[in-house]
Parts: structure tokens; C-alpha cells; sequence
């Protein structure tokens, strides 16, 4: 019997390269919830789409959970 092993949501070098600059420059700011995460993304981010808007709050909160000590 074959195990099978599920992969989570990849994540596209723009959304990585985007959050990762977001959080650098604003890691204070970030929280763990992701409805302040999406209004301070829009506050310091022009993305004018709303799927990578929310794509990159939820990466933003999934750093900021994972993360705590850095």
C-alpha cells in the first residue's frame, strides 16, 4: 500500500518575494489575525487584485504565527 503524502498550497515566487519584503519592513506591525493583516497589507502594498491581496495577508499571518521569535 502506497503512502500518501499531501503537499499544503504552493506558494509563487511573487507571493513570496512580496510578503517576505512586507514583513522585513513592517514585522512590527503585523499580527497573527488575518483581518489586520489584509487592511495593513492594502495600507502598505498596491495590489490592486483581491485573491493575491488575501493570498499574501494569509502567508503574512501564517509567518507571523510560525515565526514569533524572529
Amino acid at each position: 500500500m502506497k503512502k500518501v503524502v499531501y503537499m499544503g498550497r504552493i506558494k509563487t515566487k511573487l507571493i513570496k518575494g512580496v510578503t517576505n519584503k512586507l514583513v522585513d519592513l513592517h514585522r512590527q506591525d503585523f499580527k497573527e489575525d488575518f483581518s489586520e493583516n489584509k487592511k495593513l497589507v492594502v495600507k502598505f502594498a498596491d495590489i490592486k487584485s483581491a485573491k493575491i491581496r488575501n493570498v499574501v495577508a494569509g502567508y503574512v499571518t501564517r509567518l507571523m504565527k510560525t515565526k514569533k521569535d524572529i
